[in-house]
């Protein structure tokens, strides 16, 4: 069992987004801090572009100690500020959000160095960098749909052909920005895939249309290699073909189906090995659909439908972990 007073003055550093932009009623960051907060540990919150690196010294970056006020319009009240080495807080998470760009793909190779120099990070820097968002479903393609990567239009048409009823969207996206369907008439197909790979310039990907979506596209959170066992099925809404809850979705807690038990059994523990303590696993109906390692998020609204603390769950994976990084570096 977890030791209820571990966090009690360590402190936890958090990679993401500026605190400004959280929506806290259902961001998971929040969610994630909150119970850090609650159990004793310090906060202290930063950006990527924050992160900094000089021959010679450590990876650092200009961080604000914060303290959680119970205000959704002002949740967090800054203690201090000043530029800290990351291998002194005794757990960083990284949590930015995609997309899975050049900057993003720079800020891990930062914080891998501040691995080095002893910072423990999490998800792994390198973990982070070897499964970007959806192409990291090409290693688990026994449980996808039908899936094409390709910047081909020759190729995505003739996919079409075979399938009829496709999903074609960018590699870099989320929240489901960038999602098209096509169905058999090919409508638009043309002006699709000369949008999302700008003539040819941009490698996308094109799945089979799966019509389980219209029981949701299930989010199945892993943690520390297990899952959690309610997923959030984000149905969509109004005619849309989209369930992600940025695009409208309604998020319905369900516990696990035996198809997505096993998925998460054969995915959890080989993603943990490698150093993804948090997972997200896309699946609709049967099939997995994408991997989802910088950000993922549903904590907040499987907990408050199911009375199961995510959260809480989360904070003790993460304990787990720093105890065994400190017992591998002999800390």
């Amino acid at each position: 069992m977890p030791e209820p007073a571990f966090w009690h003055g360590r402190r936890v550093l958090v990679v993401a987004d500026p605190l400004h932009t959280f929506v806290t009623y259902k961001d998971s960051t929040y969610a994630m801090m909150r119970e850090l907060a609650r159990r004793g540990a310090r906060l202290a919150a930063c950006e990527p572009q924050h992160l900094q690196w000089s021959s010679g010294g450590p990876v650092t970056a200009w961080v604000r100690d914060i303290e959680l006020r119970d205000d959704a319009h002002d949740w967090f009240h800054v203690r201090a500020q000043a530029r800290e080495p990351l291998h002194g807080f005794d757990a960083v998470l990284m949590r930015k959000d995609p997309p899975f760009d050049a900057e993003y793909f720079y800020a891990t190779h930062l914080l891998q160095q501040a691995e080095r120099d002893g910072a423990r990070v999490f998800n792994a820097p390198a973990a982070l960098r070897d499964h970007p968002e959806k192409l990291a479903l090409m290693e688990f393609a026994a449980f996808a749909p039908p899936t094409l990567v390709t910047r081909s239009t020759e190729a995505i048409r003739a996919f079409h052909v075979e399938h009829r009823d496709i999903i074609l969207k960018p590699l870099d996206g989320m929240g489901g920005r960038g999602i098209f369907r096509v169905g058999p008439d090919g409508l638009n197909l043309g002006a699709i895939v000369e949008t999302l790979t700008q003539h040819g310039h941009t490698t996308i990907m094109v799945q089979r249309f799966e019509p389980a979506i219209a029981q949701g596209d299930k989010r199945v959170l892993i943690i520390g290699g297990e899952a959690v066992p309610y997923a959030l099925a984000r149905i969509p809404q109004g005619g849309e073909v989209r369930g992600n809850l940025a695009a409208g979705g309604k998020g319905v807690a369900q516990p696990l189906t035996e198809a997505e038990w096993a998925i998460a059994r054969a995915l959890g523990p080989r993603l943990a090995a490698r150093g993804l303590l948090l997972v997200g696993l896309d699946i609709i109906g049967e099939h997995l659909t994408e991997v989802n390692v910088t950000s993922p998020t549903c904590f907040q609204e499987i907990t408050q439908q199911t009375g199961f603390d995510v959260a809480a769950r989360f904070v003790d994976a993460l304990q787990a972990a720093v105890v065994a990084a400190a017992a591998e570096g002999g800390a």
